[in-house]
């Protein structure tokens, strides 16, 4: 799965591998530490130039409540054509979500070592995700989830679970764009080996109230450092 993210990043650097089109806001709100149910930077479909600032944990148009947002933060692969929650979002309503990295416990005995995870060429992280939008009386709650994939050889070392990643912006722009079904689903694939880094950070990343650069910094491997 994946649980937490970060955004660390500028608008040039999101013009340069994203498109000089793609408008963002006037002071991007930088996090260290995403967790879900909070808000984070994703392209829709339906807006493909706009950066938009999302509720992290899909509540399907159809809900009665969003009660259940946090339990939606990730949407499987496996059988996302046919879930309720998923059917409708990823034939008309698909998004990508943006990161600079992403984090993972990795079991070691009794303990859980985090790890954060980015691209090897120190690229943005483009999720493949799904969004719906929810009306709690005349107000619009738009959501996503991220879709997840079995692991790619270095991820498997750390988890069995881990996020679509769309390396490169054509690669972005397929998605975003009107595909069939059988397109959409094509798409969905384990990451090639060898696209991601990694190394072991502080678990104070695992209080969503800690949100700062030391959430980045790189911790010997060893849950008896934290």
């Amino acid at each position: 799965m994946c649980g937490r993210f970060s955004f660390v990043t500028s608008k040039e650097k999101i013009k340069q591998e994203l498109g000089e089109q793609i408008e963002t806001d006037v002071n991007l709100r930088i996090s260290f530490n995403i967790a879900p149910t909070q808000h984070a930077y994703v392209i829709t479909n339906e807006k493909p130039d706009i950066l938009q600032y999302l509720t992290w944990g899909l509540i399907p148009y159809w809900a009665k409540d969003e009660q259940n947002a946090s339990k939606l933060i990730n949407a499987r692969q496996e059988g996302i054509s046919s879930k309720p929650s998923f059917r409708i979002p990823i034939r008309q309503r698909r998004c990508v979500v943006i990161a600079d990295s992403f984090y993972e416990w990795k079991k070691r005995g009794a303990d859980k070592v985090p790890y954060r995870i980015f691209h090897k060429n120190g690229n943005l992280l483009m999720l493949a995700g799904i969004w719906d939008i929810w009306y709690k009386d005349n107000y619009a709650v738009k959501s996503f989830s991220i879709i997840t994939t079995p692991p790619n050889e270095e991820m498997s070392s750390v988890h069995n679970r881990m996020p679509i990643i769309l390396d490169g912006k054509e690669k972005m722009k397929e998605w975003l764009s009107a595909l069939s079904l059988e397109e959409t689903l094509s798409m969905l694939k384990t990451p090639e080996d060898g696209l991601l880094d990694m190394y072991p950070v502080s678990n104070k990343v695992n209080n969503v109230r800690n949100n700062g650069p030391d959430l980045h910094q790189k911790m010997n491997d060893s849950p008896t450092l934290f």
